[in-house]
């Protein structure tokens, strides 16, 4: 059985991320969506609110391969506790394959885990989390960029209210 993990910050996840997801279920026998820790941002949401999120993002699909946790530590040592080979990250445009590519390189020396790089879909390589935070605040409609869960979480955080966790 293959085992692969998505890792990201997801905050929030988009419909770029979700279709990365969805694709890479249709490749492996179960699919880790882990949302990691990353020192150099700083979180709108809670880790309990972005793995809600990304759940009720599924749900509404119906992905029952599609495990979504939260880590705090090394994601290969994640890759390593459940038995996953590979790690897959979206690219949008060439940054993401410079700054991701370093990592991947880590990660195989630290844990032998290979990185498999999934193009964006085109219709979406434009959509990041920090776009749709951006667009948000400034009272953007972020429908079609985020799911459609997302929406409502995304204004209420923005908003200053507390999660209906």
């Amino acid at each position: 059985m293959t085992i692969a993990v998505c890792p990201g910050s997801y905050d929030p996840v988009t419909s770029g991320h979700m279709d990365v997801i969805e694709r890479c279920s249709n490749f492996f026998c179960e699919v880790h969506v882990v949302v990691a820790a990353n020192a150099a941002k700083t979180p709108l949401f809670t880790d309990e609110e972005r793995v809600l999120m990304i759940r009720r993002a599924l749900d509404d699909d119906g992905y029952s391969k599609i495990k979504v946790v939260a880590t705090s530590g090394l994601i290969t040592d994640y890759c390593m506790h459940v038995g996953a080979s590979v790690i897959v990250k979206g690219l949008r445009q060439n940054g993401d394959y410079e700054a991701e590519l370093g990592m991947a390189l880590v990660n195989r020396k630290l844990s032998n885990v290979e990185t498999l790089f999934l193009p964006a879909d085109p219709v979406r390589e434009h959509i990041s989390s920090s776009i749709v935070k951006d667009v948000a605040r400034h009272g953007g409609d972020v429908t079609g960029m985020v799911p459609d869960c997302v929406v409502a979480m995304l204004r209420r955080a923005l908003n200053g209210e507390k999660s209906s966790i």
